[in-house]
């Protein structure tokens, strides 16, 4: 049984008229027939919603995302929720709901002050809610929806999906691992266990698990099947060599465009997804947004641009605040 708030989610989506549809989790989203690149929400629709809640992610797959992105944190109790920071003070009511909880940490050797989801159970954080990240985003459902744990956002991607006659991907990403685990509260294990509950633990399940670090991603490559994806920011990360060696653990690099296409108007694409595809990895790019404060002076205020000069370029999938903008951008349309 969907609960209640889902389960409403669930029944606005049917309202695009799709019908029933058989159980879609046994099948690949990535199969000779599937659209190339694929379009992964990025936090959900973050661009309409707020960030990392079901009201996000609902309408990504209302307007056709092929994945949507939770990333993962836990609370004091173990239960992994998304969350884009373990400090969600930036993302939530949480300071007026409770206004002494806050506390000074490190946090992968920076010093943070805020309120921690791994200092509060998930009864706690049940009556949180969330908020616009960003100022010059609308702020018009701040306060209205909740944090949603990783479990949540699975039912909601197989329900959703079942029902519109199609696989939705998750693209899950393990935030902090090695601080998670250095507080006893790792964060791999319950995510697998919780794909395994949705019999999502195969090479062929519609999941990607993605991390910044290394370290956890070797590791989770001796306990899963699922395609994993090392994120890099930095040009030493994708010399041929370093593809290469990256190859050995991954199956795709999640990589910022800007070390795809340099921002500067007359600059020319590098050779990362070359070298990338010729090491044996995907390319995902991050994160395209249309806001000038985001977009590259090369594309001159048009960001379906963008969309089109990475999918000419040969890349795997990209990431998105606005999915409605990519899938425009790459003529698919719902």
């Amino acid at each position: 049984m969907l609960p209640r708030r889902l389960a409403s989610l669930v029944a606005l989506l049917l309202l695009a008229g799709c019908g029933r549809a058989p159980r879609l989790t046994e099948r690949a989203i990535e199969s000779d027939a599937s659209p190339r690149p694929i379009v992964i929400a990025h936090r959900g629709a973050s661009g309409h919603r707020p960030e990392h809640t079901l009201e996000a992610y609902a309408l990504a797959i209302a307007m056709g995302a092929d994945f949507i992105e939770p990333d993962l944190v836990s609370t004091r109790d173990g239960v992994l929720i998304a969350r884009h920071e373990n400090e969600i003070g930036g993302t939530t009511d949480i300071a007026t709901r409770y206004p002494d909880r806050r506390q000074t940490k490190v946090v992968d050797g920076n010093s943070v002050t805020g309120w921690f989801t791994e200092d509060f159970t998930w009864d706690e954080l049940r009556v949180v809610r969330a908020k616009e990240r960003l100022e010059f985003r609308s702020h018009a459902y701040d306060g209205q929806f909740a944090i949603p744990t990783f479990a949540d956002v699975l039912a909601l991607a197989d329900s959703a999906g079942r029902r519109r006659g199609r696989v939705v991907g998750v693209y899950p990403e393990t935030k902090y691992p090695t601080y998670f685990r250095s507080i006893g509260l790792p964060l791999e294990e319950r995510l697998l266990a919780a794909l395994r509950a949705r019999r999502l633990d195969r090479r062929d399940a519609a999941v990607f698990i993605q991390s910044f670090e290394t370290a956890n991603l070797r590791m989770l490559r001796g306990q899963t099947s699922v395609r994993l994806v090392q994120l890099v920011s930095e040009a030493t990360q994708v010399t041929p060599n370093a593809l290469v060696e990256i190859a050995t653990y991954a199956d795709a690099i999640g990589v910022n465009t800007r070390l795809i296409v340099p921002a500067a108007p007359a600059a020319s694409a590098t050779s990362v997804i070359k070298d990338a595809h010729a090491a044996g990895l995907l390319v995902h790019v991050w994160t395209l947004r249309p806001e000038p404060q985001f977009l590259a002076e090369r594309y001159k205020g048009d960001a379906l641009a963008e969309v089109r000069e990475l999918a000419a370029l040969g890349v795997d999938g990209m990431f998105g605040d606005y999915p409605d903008q990519l899938l425009a951008g790459l003529g698919r349309h719902r």
